[in-house]
């Protein structure tokens, strides 16, 4: 095997997601999911130490009975940096994508991870870890 083939590989192989223990896999059907998961977060730097984030949660579940009423920024020890309520049902838009503006995070912290959560069951599902810019 060329050297450039395996710096390809080697390469494809980094850069590709790494699943953890503590990260679910994505539910496969409606009735399979419990938890709200968190599909897709950016963070953007305000300024300072705020941070604005656009979040993209499913939760195909969605009724006006039970639905993904929240989403959050937490730190590596269980920190909340910000929340935002949903207050009503997005069961016509799925997935669908809300922001968090003016996050205040510490100076030295460089990742969050963003979780949402199911007005029954609370907070689970996917979350993702989003390495803030400019850190």
């Amino acid at each position: 095997m060329k050297l450039s083939t395996i710096g390809f590989i080697l390469a494809a192989t980094l850069a590709a997601p790494i699943p953890t223990p503590n990260t679910p896999a994505l539910a496969q059907t409606a009735s399979q999911q419990k938890y709200p998961d968190v599909v897709k977060a950016k963070a953007t730097p305000r300024g300072g130490n705020r941070f604005d984030f656009d979040v993209t949660v499913s939760s195909p579940y969605d009724t006006p009975q039970r639905y993904a009423d929240a989403f959050r920024v937490v730190g590596a020890k269980g920190q909340v940096y910000g929340e935002r309520k949903l207050l009503h049902d997005h069961a016509g838009e799925q997935p669908f994508t809300r922001d968090l503006y003016g996050v205040s995070i510490p100076a030295g912290v460089r990742r969050v991870t963003v979780e949402a959560r199911d007005q029954r069951y609370g907070y689970g599902g996917r979350k993702l870890e989003v390495a803030l810019p400019g850190r």
